[in-house]
This record gives C-alpha cells, sequence and structure tokens, in this order.
C-alpha cells in the first residue's frame, strides 16, 4: 500500500491532507452535537431551543458560539499532528486519534459539567437556573457552552499524542 511522504506528489499530499481534515471536522460535529445532547440532560429544567427562538439577540448568541465551536474545530483539525509515513488509508482513517479525540472531548465534558455543578453549589446567592426566565440569557449559556466544546475539542484535535 501507498505510504504519504515526500514520494507523492504535493497536489496528491494536501487532498489527502485534506480529507484527513474533513473527517476530523465531521468526527468532531459529532461529538459536538453529542455534547449539546448532554446540555439538555444536564439542565432538564432549561428549555434552551425555545427560548433562544424567543429573541433575535439569544439567536445571534447562539450563532456566535456556532461559528467559534466550527471555526475552533477547523483550526484543530487542520493543525492537528500526524503521521506523515502511514499508508494512505490509515492516514485519512486514524482511528487512534479518533479515540484519543473522543476520550479526551468526554474527560473534558464530565470535568466540565462536574465543575458547573461544583460552583453552582459554592455560589448558592446565584441561581444558575434562574436563566430559564430570559432568552438572551439562555442564549448566552449556550452561546459558552458551544464555546467550551470549541475549546475542548480543539485541545483534543491538537494534543501532542
Amino acid at each position: 500500500m501507498q505510504e504519504v511522504g515526500l514520494a507523492l506528489p504535493f497536489w496528491v499530499i494536501t487532498l489527502i491532507w485534506l480529507a484527513k481534515a474533513v473527517l476530523l471536522v465531521l468526527v468532531s460535529v459529532l461529538l459536538a452535537w453529542l455534547g449539546v445532547r448532554a446540555l439538555d440532560a444536564l439542565t432538564p429544567h432549561i428549555a434552551h431551543r425555545e427560548r433562544i427562538g424567543e429573541n433575535p439577540v439569544a439567536v445571534g448568541f447562539f450563532l456566535a458560539g456556532f461559528f467559534i465551536l466550527i471555526g475552533l474545530v477547523i483550526h484543530g483539525a487542520i493543525t492537528a499532528l500526524t503521521a506523515v509515513t502511514a499508508p494512505i488509508v490509515w492516514y485519512i482513517f486514524d482511528f487512534r486519534s479518533w479515540a484519543l479525540l473522543a476520550v479526551a472531548f468526554l474527560i473534558s465534558l464530565l470535568l466540565g459539567a462536574a465543575l458547573f455543578y461544583i460552583v453552582d453549589r459554592l455560589t448558592p446567592k446565584i441561581p444558575f437556573g434562574s436563566i430559564k426566565e430570559d432568552p438572551v440569557a439562555a442564549g448566552i449559556h449556550v452561546f459558552g457552552y458551544l464555546l467550551f466544546f470549541g475549546l475542548i475539542l480543539n485541545a483534543a484535535l491538537t494534543g501532542p499524542l
């Protein structure tokens, strides 16, 4: 099987690298979608989607968070460290990198959720649940959550392993 390296023309290496970056982005988007589902599970008393849709500013915050998330994911996928001497198929479908991405994401998500609940308990005079009363507050909350996802996915993609 052909290996990726200097023996291939530059345009072929570029296309192979681009294919890997696109696959990493798709895997990361799947993880982000699962993370949004986790937000729904962690805060079942807040109807984020319904509340955000009630106010254009909240929708704006949601879209801004989405674009930052996607930007961080694309940045991480494009700058991800990879070995360029592997066979082409294993270079593109690097299941070790995908598994590391998923594990890093899961651990980060669990740590983030745990810290969220700890801070909620340590600050009783700041009722986190009150964001359900204002669509803009819900939009800002989801904005921060999407930014959190973008950062942890970027870190997982660009990690040294």
